[in-house]
């Protein structure tokens, strides 16, 4: 007969080491500390990443914030002065001091611009008559009377522009001014002109020494006369340079008193180009950083591209979390930038500070985690290692040998009690059989010398006797054995069973050592089984209980607890049950665990698994009591419902179809029944098992034909 040919189980391309894979104790070690090791160090390395960068956004935030601020301030100061400018060149007593025949001197116009200039806080106002020469102009209070008289120059080329802009926008002009152009306007300012450049680190290469130039906001608007004629243009605007009440104002708007934690400074600048006209920045304590220039990186952004720039910044002697944006003049041109920003390093510390509190505390939640794990570890290798010992010298002869007793009081420890029980009935039983040997022996012996007389013919009948009494002995013996032995078995057998349940998906480190204890419990339940054919071979080796069920399902949620903890599903749990079922313990509990899997895997996004139990009567009156497991998943389509408790039917990938059939199997074998449907009212599925007190036989009507019950 030809031998069918088996294809060689596929090698996994992993290899566990044999340090590992020989020890319990070492692969508990490895899976109590390999997460600490390696995952807590990528966990904290991830915070502190996503802490820094989410740490540089919120600074960025803030100095774009403050940015806002100031330019709003900047256009509002825009605003007043051009509104302020358009206010007095529409006023009343302007133009009743102009018109023909009002004959107001040259030194009342003076007197009553320069109420206005002071009134509007302006650098200077001036009038014009519609030709460009000069009319009149404020005169400021610190003037001596010889800078008051001096003569006013022809209107600069530079308000001509100015004036035509004037003429759709209320607003003033941000300009830049040559020196002569200023001087023609407000001579009293041309001390503030001169800034001289001041060597900047990181700017650009520059050939003049000084800044000559002014920046101005400028407003320019004509004076009308009833007829709508131009009769008059007044000029009113505020020099920028060196200008640091402005500058300073600016300051306290975006940077108050106390707006900044762990003793940070805010500063604002104007810039002209590249070179600061106004700044809080101080180069020395008491000396303002006007004159100095920015880098050559921020420049080439602002200035040469027209971006926004919002990062750190080195900024004359210190690092600085900062913000710059381009100013244009009435013709969109870059002239100049606004900045503000605040000291980085303070924040920095704090930062560094966070972070070193973060790793300590890592560090202290590791050690702790650490130490509990090789405790928890310990609790469960020693009971194993004493176990396997405990075999391998009874193995060797040692009968006496046993585990002892374990401070363990779980699985584990009732585990090694049943053992040292087994063998106890092991040795028991083996010396009963030693004994009972040696008396038949001696039995035989006496019966073989009292037909030693006799004649030939009766030794065959003594043969015959000694081979019956024989086996009467050793069938009596078995059955004796069989019963005292199959308890521990059993009870060995539950046990590990819910060990595994127990430790789920954490036991798979140990898996080939239980895998080992089952073969062997296996083998014991085999012979014995062997055993038990001497005496009553149909003999069922189970029990039935009367269970109170409200315990089963609290028992059940323990052991599923780990499945539930890695979930967002919460439980609810109404057992108003008050009758018992009649059931064995191990299958009535296999039953609801896989009716809990089955619905933790329904809702895999999370939502609600509820729980009830209730008294419970069938149709002949029989009493008994009825579970419900309902979850809020997807619930069950019809094609589903309808192949639902067929063997082999699954909707998972990785299911193999059999849980629902043989928990149908089981508790149909008690005259019970599992119905399902999906919930009447609500989203989701609904699986209820009905169990009698007393136990009947399954009615002949109920087959297994894989058709689910009705709710």
């Amino acid at each position: 007969m030809e031998q069918p040919v088996t294809s060689p189980a596929p090698r996994l391309a992993w290899r566990t080491p044999g340090w590992l894979a020989g020890s319990v104790r070492n692969k508990l070690l490895a899976m109590a500390l390999l997460p600490l090791l390696v995952a807590f160090p990528m966990l904290v390395i991830a915070l502190a990443l996503w802490g820094n960068v989410a740490y540089d956004r919120l600074l960025i935030t803030k100095v774009r914030s403050d940015l806002a601020v100031a330019h709003g301030y900047f256009e509002q100061v825009l605003s007043e002065v051009g509104s302020g400018t358009l206010g007095v060149a529409g006023s009343q007593a302007l133009y009743a001091a102009l018109r023909p025949g009002g004959g107001a001197p040259r030194g009342g116009l003076n007197e009553q611009l320069a109420l206005a200039r002071e009134r509007l806080s302006l650098d200077f106002l001036l009038l014009y008559d519609p030709l460009g020469k000069p009319l009149a102009r404020a005169v400021p209070s610190g003037l001596s009377r010889g800078d008051a008289s001096t003569p006013i120059g022809l209107m600069p080329q530079a308000l001509g522009g100015a004036l035509q802009a004037a003429r759709n926008d209320s607003r003033a002009r941000l300009l830049l001014l040559e020196p002569d152009a200023l001087e023609a306007l407000a001579p009293h300012l041309a001390p503030r002109l001169r800034i001289p450049l001041v060597a900047t680190r990181n700017a650009a290469p520059a050939t003049r020494e000084t800044e000559h130039r002014a920046m101005v906001m400028l407003a320019t608007h004509p004076v009308r006369d009833t007829s709508g004629q131009t009769i008059a243009v007044l000029a009113g605007g505020l020099l920028l340079n060196q200008n640091l009440d402005f500058i300073d104002h600016i300051n306290r708007i975006v940077y108050p008193e106390g707006a900044l934690p762990f003793g940070s400074q805010g500063t604002a600048t104007l810039f002209m180009d590249d070179v600061r006209i106004t700044t809080n920045v101080r180069l020395f304590q008491d000396q303002r950083a006007i004159g100095t220039r920015v880098s050559q990186t921020v420049r080439d952004a602002v200035l040469g591209r027209g971006q926004t720039w919002l990062d750190r910044a080195f900024v004359v002697n210190d690092w600085y979390v900062s913000a710059y944006q381009p100013l244009l003049d009435a013709n969109d041109q870059r002239i100049g930038m606004l900045y503000v920003g605040y000291l980085e390093a303070p924040f920095r510390l704090v930062r560094y500070a966070m972070l070193g509190a973060m790793g300590l505390i890592f560090l202290g939640v590791m050690a702790l985690s650490a130490w509990f794990s090789l405790r928890w570890a310990r609790s469960i290798f020693l009971p194993v290692q004493r176990m396997n010992r405990t075999m391998q010298l009874v193995e060797e002869g040692q009968s006496q040998a046993r585990v002892g007793q374990l401070a363990a009081r779980d699985e584990l420890g009732a585990l090694a009690g049943h053992l040292d029980e087994l063998l106890d009935v092991i040795d028991d039983k083996t010396s009963a059989l030693r004994r009972w040997g040696e008396e038949l022996d001696h039995k035989v012996a006496e019966r073989t010398r009292e037909l030693e007389a006799s004649n030939a013919s009766l030794q065959m009948a003594q043969q015959q006797l000694v081979k019956s009494e024989k086996l009467a002995a050793i069938g009596q013996l078995t059955a004796s054995i069989a019963h005292e032995i199959n308890n521990p078995i059993a009870v060995m057998q539950g046990n590990l069973d819910l060990m595994r349940e127990t430790l789920g998906v954490a036991g798979e480190p140990v898996k080939s050592e239980l895998k080992l204890l089952d073969e062997q419990v296996e083998r014991m339940r085999i012979i014995v089984t062997q055993l038990l054919q001497y005496a009553r071979p149909t003999e069922y080796a189970g029990y039935v209980e009367t269970l109170d069920i409200n315990r089963t399902v609290h028992d059940c949620l323990v052991l599923v607890g780990h499945l539930l903890a890695q979930t967002s599903i919460a439980v609810q749990q109404d057992l108003q049950a008050s009758r018992r079922a009649g059931c064995n313990r191990q299958e009535l509990q296999q039953v609801i665990i896989n009716l809990l899997i089955n619905a933790i895997q329904a809702m895999p996004e999370g939502g609600t698994l509820r729980l009830e139990t209730r008294d419970w009567a069938d149709e002949q009156g029989r009493v008994g009591v009825r579970l419900c497991v309902l979850d809020s998943g997807s619930g069950l389509s019809p094609e589903v419902l309808e192949r639902l408790f067929r063997p082999f039917f699954t909707t998972k990938n990785d299911g193999n179809g059999l849980g629902l059939w043989i928990s149908q199997g089981l508790v149909e074998r008690y005259g019970g029944h599992i119905t399902a449907g999906n919930r009447p009212a609500e989203k989701g599925a609904a699986f209820c098992v009905a169990l009698l007190t007393e136990p009947q036989a399954p009615d002949a009507a109920s087959t297994r034909d894989g058709r689910p019950g009705a709710l």
